[in-house]
Parts: structure tokens; C-alpha cells; sequence
């Protein structure tokens, strides 16, 4: 008999992270998953359990690294404003040059599954708070550097910008060029 095939769980939720990224949850059938993932639906189901736990693990793994990065930028060291001018133009160049044009997988989770799957939200509105959270802390940090206006909210500020990420990686998705995701970055930057 031959060995069994060498099965890496890690590798294995990468893949279903760019599958379920790609075409979201409902549209991702367990056959779409064992196709990527190389591995027969037993192996599948005995793995991850469902579907569903795949998915949460997807998500979890694109907090780790594509949302976590985003909080990165935005905790480097450098002038206030011209920080989250690249930090958005950095999003929106990325999600135009996607072929796919995925967008952003949290941002896509919520508009899919919002209201209807609690679990999944909550995901989600970590991932978002925690962004938001370092959109207030880059603004409170601008404010003591004389770059924000002091006496602007900057919890306020933060939920704008988070708002403005939300809609630009969803703007992205059909624009045909950055010319307009350009004209929103420079008008809520200007804006502070």
C-alpha cells in the first residue's frame, strides 16, 4: 500500500482563504474547496469539521495577515497625513491591479453574511475595530504633533476613515481606473 498523501492544515486554510475570498461564502461549494485544497471531502470534513469552520479559519487567517498589515502601516513612523495618504492609495492600487478584483475579505463578509450569521460578524467588527482603533490612535498622534486639528473627535476621525476604507476596497472593485478613489483619498485627507 502507498503512504497517505501528506496533508499540511495550514496550507490547507490559505487556500480556502483565496477561495472563499474569491467567491465568497455561498458561492463556495465544499467541491470548489477539496479542488483547491488537493484532498478528498473526507479528508475535507474530518480536517475542519464543515464548511462553515473552514471558512471561520479562512477568516482568521486573513486577519492575521491581510488585516493585521494594514494596522502595521498605519503604526509606521512618519508625517501624520502623508501616512494615510499612502496607506489608502497602497489599498486602492492593490485592489486594482487584483485581477479578480476581491477587494477586501472582511469588507465582502460583512455585505454577504451581515445580519444573518452573528459569528462571522463578530469577526468582522474586531477586524474593524481594531482598524478603527488605529485610525484614532494615528490621529491622536497627529493631534499632538500639530498635523490634526486638536479639537476635532478623534474617535470620530477614526470611524470616518474606517468608513472611507470600507468604501473605497468596495469602489475598487468596479472602478476603472484610481481616478476617483484618488478624489476621495485627497478629500477626507485634506479634509483633517
Amino acid at each position: 500500500m502507498g503512504r497517505p498523501k501528506q496533508f499540511d492544515p495550514d496550507l490547507a486554510v490559505e487556500r480556502a482563504m483565496e477561495v472563499f475570498w474569491s467567491k465568497g461564502y455561498a458561492a463556495t461549494t465544499p467541491q470548489d474547496l477539496v479542488d483547491a485544497l488537493g484532498i478528498g471531502k473526507g479528508s475535507l470534513y474530518n480536517a475542519f469539521g464543515s464548511k462553515r469552520e473552514l471558512f471561520e479559519r479562512a477568516l482568521c487567517r486573513y486577519r492575521d495577515g491581510q488585516a493585521l498589515a494594514l494596522v502595521e502601516l498605519l503604526e509606521a513612523d512618519g508625517p501624520v497625513k502623508e501616512l494615510l495618504r499612502r496607506t489608502l492609495r497602497l489599498l486602492a492600487e492593490m485592489d486594482l491591479s487584483d485581477p479578480v478584483r476581491r477587494g477586501c475579505m472582511a469588507v465582502n463578509t460583512a455585505a454577504e453574511l451581515g445580519g444573518r450569521d452573528e459569528e462571522a460578524v463578530a469577526l468582522v467588527r474586531r477586524m474593524f475595530d481594531r482598524t478603527e482603533d488605529a485610525f484614532r490612535a494615528l490621529i491622536e498622534k497627529g493631534q499632538r504633533t500639530g498635523e490634526i486639528a486638536a479639537g476635532r473627535d478623534a474617535r470620530d476621525v477614526g470611524s470616518l476613515l474606517l468608513s472611507t476604507v470600507i468604501g473605497l476596497r468596495l469602489m475598487a472593485r468596479v472602478a476603472d481606473g484610481p481616478e476617483r478613489l484618488d478624489r476621495v483619498i485627497n478629500a477626507v485627507i485634506d479634509g483633517l
